[in-house]
């Protein structure tokens, strides 16, 4: 399945390591499209880190765990790609900070997820493999394996995401009334679905079966514990095929053991495999060894997402899946990339300015013009890439720009200015007590810069090559004695931009061949000089 290149690839992607058993055609399809591809399953967590240092990719499951260890030994790595939903085996902090993009496929095992969690319920409903167990060791106990029907029961649903609304689905078929909790989702779009939402303090005293659908995080952890299950009817049975530690294993097995709660079914546990053996041998929970997504559909699909994800995102088509770079998904344009250079190229040129050593503390960025509305959040990101980059391990990009600066105790705010037919963006620095201004604009395709600290430049400056800044008095001589020491330095000047004011201090922007060895032999000419590569 060959992608074509049609677009500038943003990132660029060589060598992928598969450090588990993935469908056979995720590695088809990144050879297809000219990436490398190694497979090496079972390695240790050491292994793992002597390994990662030559790849520019990983491609998971869920079995390796991609730590901050194994991230800081990653020297190129770009991305890591988990085939499937969640993405609890990766310290996605960690990677944020190292601007890797961490990418999931958000829809690859919904349905195989879906259909395990209808087979846990009704499996409840009829003790299906308590019986199965008793055949098989010789009994004949119709009695002893009495149920209950699902039609006219109520099914609590907490998350209301994608399998959520599967489950929904599929169980209004048996006759069940839905009902349910999800902070994001909006009650009038589940209603559409048929589940009512309510708060899950209402929730429930109702429920005769609940199932939970979230992701594992703070607010979700312990979710179900002894509170919760004693506000739930007397009997009610639970489903878990999220993560594990929503339900609170404890709680759950003291609820268990004094009947408020009536069966359990579990495919995730808080340790994989369960040491703690009590919750797996009670005879009213039934246990999988985490199925939710082992189908060969879904691991075909999860195998073919990531590929395919992982393929446009190099050929600039688009952005899927990413949970830590959002901030990219509009930046798959030849026009957004432009306007990434101007904005990374003014941070560089504004934090040369900055006479002061000491680091800036605020940052405000205003993007102007209708063609900028849904651009903000990039181009914040890019001006910061510029403002921070300084030759020292820390490598900011889009990803992790942010990050740094907040880290580096730098605020950052951006706002955006509509109505005008030219895009641009300003951006204003604070540097102990001094404030930097720079605007700049794309024109003919070319990131350009229009003024710098209140000097409206006559013609706009091309933001391109080696470039020094100096401010000075406009004066006859100026020029002659700046072309002069640059030539005795055995530096040629390749353009000159001069400010259109013509009175007091004012900034100018020439173009060299090659970057001053000295910017101190200019300190008899000007006021201040600064110079930067673009």
């Amino acid at each position: 399945m060959r992608r074509e290149n049609t677009k500038m690839a943003p990132i660029s992607i060589k060598r992928i390591l598969i450090s588990e058993s993935v469908d056979p055609c995720c590695k088809n399809i990144l050879q297809e499209n000219g990436i490398q591809v190694t497979e090496k399953q079972n390695m240790s967590k050491d292994d793992l880190i002597a390994e990662i240092k030559d790849y520019d990719g990983l491609v998971v499951r869920s079995a390796t765990k991609v730590t901050a260890d194994v991230i800081k030994a990653a020297g190129n790595l770009k991305i890591i790609g988990r085939a499937g939903t969640g993405v609890d085996n990766v310290d996605v902090d960690a990677a944020t900070i190292k601007g890797i993009i961490v990418m999931n496929t958000p829809s690859g095992n919904t349905i195989s997820a879906a259909e395990l969690t209808c087979t846990l319920l009704m499996s409840l409903s009829r003790n299906v493999p308590q019986a199965a167990m008793s055949m098989k060791a010789g009994n004949w106990d119709r009695k002893k394996f009495m149920g209950t029907e699902l039609y006219g029961k109520i099914l609590g649903i907490v998350g209301l995401g994608r399998i959520g609304k599967e489950v929904a689905t599929r169980m209004q078929s048996f006759g069940m009334k839905t009902i349910g909790y999800d902070p994001i989702t909006p009650p009038e779009v589940t209603a559409t679905w048929g589940v009512e939402q309510m708060s899950l303090e209402q929730l429930w005293p109702q429920c005769d079966y609940i199932t939970v659908h979230t992701p594992l995080m703070p607010s979700t952890a312990g979710l179900l514990n002894d509170t919760s299950f004693a506000k739930c009817k007397k009997g009610v049975k639970v489903v878990n095929c999220a993560r594990g530690g929503i339900i609170d294993e404890d709680a759950l097995l003291r609820a268990l053991e004094s009947r408020q709660c009536g069966g359990a079914g579990l495919d995730v546990f808080v340790e994989e495999p369960p040491k703690n053996r009590a919750l797996v041998n009670h005879p009213n929970v039934i246990s999988c060894p985490h199925l939710g997504a082992s189908t060969k559909e879904a691991q075909a699909r999860c195998g073919q997402d990531i590929a395919l994800q992982i393929v446009d995102m190099v050929m600039g088509k688009s952005l899927v899946g990413a949970v830590n770079a959002q901030v990219l998904a509009s930046t798959f344009t030849p026009e957004s990339h432009q306007w990434i250079k101007l904005g990374e190229s003014i941070g560089a040129a504004l934090k040369s300015c900055t006479t002061s050593k000491q680091p800036f503390s605020q940052v405000q960025i205003i993007t102007q013009g209708d063609c900028l509305k849904d651009s903000s959040a990039y181009m914040t990101s890019a001006v910061m890439v510029g403002l921070l980059r300084d030759g020292s391990q820390s490598c900011p990009n889009l990803v992790n720009s942010l990050t740094l600066a907040k880290e580096s105790g730098v605020t950052v705010t951006r706002n955006h200015s509509e109505g005008l037919t030219q895009g641009a963006c300003e951006v204003e620095i604070s540097v102990n007590g001094s404030s930097y201004r720079a605007t700049g604009s794309v024109q003919g395709g070319v990131p350009v810069l229009l003024e710098l600290n209140s000097s409206v430049f006559r013609q706009p400056v091309s933001l391109t090559g080696n470039l020094l800044f100096f401010k000075a008095v406009a004066s006859p001589p100026l020029l002659p004695s700046v072309t002069g020491l640059l030539a005795t330095a055995g530096v040629e000047m390749e353009s000159f931009s001069a400010p259109a004011a013509r009175s007091g201090d004012q900034w100018y922007c020439v173009g060299l061949s090659s970057l001053l060895g000295d910017l101190g032999a200019l300190k008899p000419l000007v006021k201040a000089a600064a110079q930067v590569s673009v």
